[in-house]
């Protein structure tokens, strides 16, 4: 079976230790968390692994009591104005908390800056031992999986440098199971699942961010995903909805679970 981990957004109303705890009650192997809360995500409790450093030890000790690892971190949002150094905290918190890769979106417009800024991120990441996988968002400059492919073959480092694929995005980007089947050897590191309608809703952002379906719910060919991903690469359930409990997250484990 797959490794299953629960996505933070799926219960983004909780804390990271309270999310690492959801996971274990659905008999999920790993979580992706936020290091810190975000703005954009008005629900979430505030909280800051990345400069407390009191938080940061209860998330590790979380982790450790559970038996849950931790697959992938967030927040790395690359814009022309990143002073990639900066996030060196960031990372080092990744670092400590054992995570597998961390997640980037890339929003700088300047293709060549772009792919500069990407692979100095990769660069400082590897001083971490730490994997990358960029993540194609259509609102971002990296808006589909043809896009995606295109930035890690320039950092060429299969295995290490790589994409988290997302359902989701796959479809409203266009993309076809085909093509990501087709995705050369160590490109694809991570994925995730959330089912949806055929017909995109008009606000997309809001849908990717508080309005997915659960598993089986939508028309998504979501055992086609899975067939189409590497035998080894992990998977989360990645459904935030709005209103969001405990229960939903649950509820999302098991629809994808069944």
């Amino acid at each position: 079976m797959r490794r299953l981990a629960l996505d933070h957004i799926t219960a983004v109303d909780a804390s990271p230790t309270r999310v690492i705890e959801l996971a274990r009650a659905t008999g999920c192997d790993a979580v992706c968390l936020f290091l810190a809360s975000m703005p954009v995500l008005p629900t979430m409790p505030p909280f800051d692994c990345i400069a407390d450093l009191d938080l940061r030890k209860a998330v590790k000790q979380a982790l450790a009591d559970n038996g849950v690892g931790l697959d992938l971190a967030y927040p790395f949002t690359l814009t022309g104005r990143t002073d990639v150094t900066s996030l060196a905290p960031a990372l080092d918190c990744a670092r400590a908390l054992g995570a597998g890769l961390v997640n980037v979106l890339h929003y700088d417009r300047d293709p060549a800056r772009r792919v500069d800024t990407f692979g100095r991120f990769c660069d400082l990441a590897r001083t971490f031992g730490l994997n990358v996988a960029v993540e194609f968002y259509p609102p971002s400059q990296i808006g589909s999986l043809p896009a995606a492919l295109d930035l890690v073959a320039r950092i060429d480092r299969p295995g290490e440098v790589g994409i988290n694929a997302d359902l989701l995005h796959l479809m409203r980007s266009g993309g076809t199971l085909a093509e990501l089947a087709a995705a050369p050897y160590g490109t694809i590191l991570y994925a995730q699942i959330a089912d949806g309608s055929i017909d995109p809703p008009i606000d997309r952002e809001h849908e990717a961010s508080a309005q997915r379906m659960l598993a089986g719910n939508g028309a998504f060919d979501i055992a086609g995903f899975v067939r189409a991903l590497p035998l080894q690469c992990p998977i989360s359930v990645e459904i935030p909805r709005e209103p969001c409990a405990p229960a939903d997250a649950v509820a999302s484990v098991r629809a994808v679970l069944a």
